[in-house]
């Protein structure tokens, strides 16, 4: 199973996908985590990269029986497309989560207060968040809505969904 986790930036995608992956002992693929290990190893111009990699190792695990969890923005359609060809072409099911935040306040406090987690990562102002690009929904899929749902929460709904 590829359950794929979108969002903006500081609506819970992280938190979310760490609590699932203990709870049904998934493999985590995070994008952050690869693109600052890229900007790390030196390429200073990140675009696609991190997704392309991600797709692959999401790829090898779904065909070794695994269940992968990852952890993206995934704003437009042709990223979701790709994940969602990804478990295709491994022969898994698959499951569309998206993360919103519904308070904007809520959410502008947690992109001003939190902190970077992986070294060197630079994280997004409000108004990177507020401009990204990020585009409507045109299939079904799970949403959560983190300003009224805990990540335990969040989990249950999950779980539920794969159930």
């Amino acid at each position: 199973m590829l359950i794929i986790l979108s969002g903006l930036p500081g609506t819970g995608k992280t938190t979310i996908a760490r609590a699932l992956a203990k709870v049904i002992g998934a493999t985590h693929l995070r994008i952050d985590t690869i693109e600052q290990t890229l900007r790390n190893a030196g390429l200073s111009n990140v675009t696609d990269e991190g997704y392309r990699i991600a797709y692959a190792l999401a790829e090898d695990n779904l065909r070794l029986g695994q269940t992968v969890i990852a952890d993206s923005v995934n704003p437009i359609a042709p990223t979701r497309e790709a994940w969602r060809a990804v478990a295709a072409r491994a022969g898994a099911k698959h499951l569309d989560v998206e993360i919103i935040c519904s308070d904007k306040a809520e959410h502008r406090r947690r992109i001003e207060t939190r902190t970077a987690d992986i070294a060197g990562h630079t994280l997004p102002s409000w108004n990177d968040v507020t401009a990204r690009e990020y585009h409507a929904w045109d299939r079904n899929r799970l949403v959560i809505d983190s300003a009224s749902e805990s990540a335990d929460q969040a989990v249950q709904r999950v779980t539920g969904a794969l159930a």
